[in-house]
């Protein structure tokens, strides 16, 4: 007997193996189940439940788990439907109650369920095991399911799991998941392992309100030292726990870890971070994402030097950024946003500040380099090379490469055409309405009396000769590195 014959009966007699028996509370269970899953619609309804623990990581697990569904849909029904013309199994020995009351019309192989599930729950996994681990299970019952209830026969639903993982690799290979980048930070430098969190002083901005993210931590470092304080005492609590501190931890976002950079450059002190803002970029460039993150790094002693970013004036403050550094409109932007942001939300702020920027009658910047004068609408200098789409920052693989990635949007009519096209520009690209540069300082003068530039969601104002430079490798930040002993 040819192996194709073979393989067909072998087929057949598991369908018929699985489709009649009786398992107790399955018959209700996995028809429902089965339905649940037309269109994806149960895979949507997990990804929204993953992504509202707001946790980065499950954010991006489900982004991803939704994303693999989504190839994996669209290769099924133009690609494998049409491929193999191969019809539904008979329902002959299928119970009635189990069997679907809408029966599928399309051909059987390979099985669209299946292909889902397995793409979601991969993509899932790829991105977090431990998400992926409570996925599993539900996408191998809809798998089973589609067996079950008769509209499917197994080697349907192997090959439609098959094409669903495959899927979800493609997607990590067009959009590789964070484990596979290189790790952000360099180079590793010594730093105070402390066991238990013995020698940590963390101070917590209360305005963060993350106290599910201290308690994780005090849980883990029972005895690292927790000091929480209004925003206003924030300056002041950092200098004294440097004062009796190894380590100097601080928990906010990412104007909190701000404030802790000079503190921590004056003692000398390692910094720690634990990311408890909205938007935390220094802590997840890092890799610190959550508590654990944090903790195991301070007890390992794993830690990276970093390098931070300076502004100074003659007639004017000096400040340090960890992440981006702007004049022009951005920061106004930022004074908006923070004028609203307590009424309305940060993010709706945000967008209402930005409407109002871009439908006002303001006028460019005028600003000196090189000793020529130009307008421009925006400088954006970042502390180390970005890689993103245009001006919407993502993630640094380098936090130590010695250099300010600037973006310059040129002055002149429409503004808001001009901050579109720089947004939707490559970050190396130049236009007669931006330009773009890595280099490791930069000079602006003439700025004109009142000038605001914002650093890191932070204010200041400036006026006369601006210089914008780097301290190379300048702080030690804990963060989680693998092992290489």
């Amino acid at each position: 007997m040819p192996l194709r014959t073979r393989l067909i009966a072998l087929d057949h007699r598991t369908f018929d193996a699985v489709a009649t028996r009786h398992w107790p509370g399955a018959d209700r269970l996995l028809p429902r189940l089965s339905h649940s899953a037309n269109h994806g619609l149960l895979w949507f309804g997990v990804a929204a439940g993953i992504a509202a623990t707001r946790t980065p990581r499950a954010r991006r697990a489900a982004l991803r788990g939704t994303a693999s569904l989504s190839l994996a849909s669209a290769t099924i029904n133009t690609l494998g439907k049409r491929s193999v013309r191969r019809a539904r199994p008979l329902l002959d020995g299928v119970p009635l109650m189990r069997q679907l009351k809408r029966q599928p019309i399309t051909t059987s192989f390979p099985s669209g369920h299946s292909a889902s599930a397995a793409a979601f729950a991969t993509g899932v996994a790829l991105e977090s095991r431990g998400w992926g681990a409570g996925v599993a299970p539900v996408a191998g019952a809809v798998a089973l399911s589609r067996v079950y209830t008769g509209v499917h026969f197994p080697s349907d639903v192997l090959a439609g799991a098959a094409l669903g993982a495959g899927a979800a690799f493609a997607v990590r290979g067009m959009v590789p998941t964070r484990n596979l980048l290189p790790p952000p930070g360099r180079p590793r430098v010594d730093a105070p392992a402390l066991p238990g969190g013995k020698g940590l002083v963390l101070v917590v901005n209360s305005a963060a309100r993350t106290p599910e993210r201290t308690d994780a931590l005090r849980d883990a470092l029972p005895l690292a030292e927790v000091v929480e304080c209004q925003p206003a005492e924030l300056a002041a609590e950092l200098e004294k726990a440097a004062a009796r501190a190894r380590v100097l931890g601080v928990c906010g976002g990412d104007g909190t870890v701000n404030a802790s950079v000079p503190v921590a450059l004056r003692h000398r002190l390692p910094l720690a971070v634990l990311p408890g803002g909205t938007l935390n970029h220094f802590a997840y460039d890092i890799g610190v994402e959550e508590p654990r993150d944090l903790c195991r790094a301070v007890e390992a002693g794993d830690a990276v030097a970093v390098d931070v970013g300076r502004f100074s004036s003659a007639s004017g403050p000096e400040g340090y950024f960890l992440n981006t550094f702007s004049l022009g409109v951005y920061p106004e932007l930022v004074r908006l946003r923070d004028h609203w942001a307590h009424r309305i939300g940060s993010r709706a702020a945000a967008v209402l500040a930005a409407a109002r920027l871009l439908h006002s009658d303001r006028q460019p910047l005028s600003a000196e380099f090189r000793g020529r004068r130009r307008a421009l609408w925006l400088l954006f200098a970042g502390n180390c090379t970005y890689h993103r789409l245009g001006f919407t920052p993502g993630r640094r693989v380098d936090l130590a490469d010695g250099l300010l990635d600037v973006r310059i949007v040129h002055g002149g009519r429409r503004p808001g055409a001009r901050l579109l096209a720089a947004a939707l520009a490559g970050p190396l690209m130049r236009s007669p309405a931006q330009a773009a540069v890595r280099i490791p300082k930069l000079r602006v003068d003439g700025l004109e009396p009142g000038t605001v530039v914002a650093y890191d969601g932070e204010v200041a104002v400036v006026h006369g000769g601006l210089l914008i430079d780097k301290l190379p490798e300048a702080l030690t930040v804990y963060r989680p590195l693998p092992s290489t002993r």
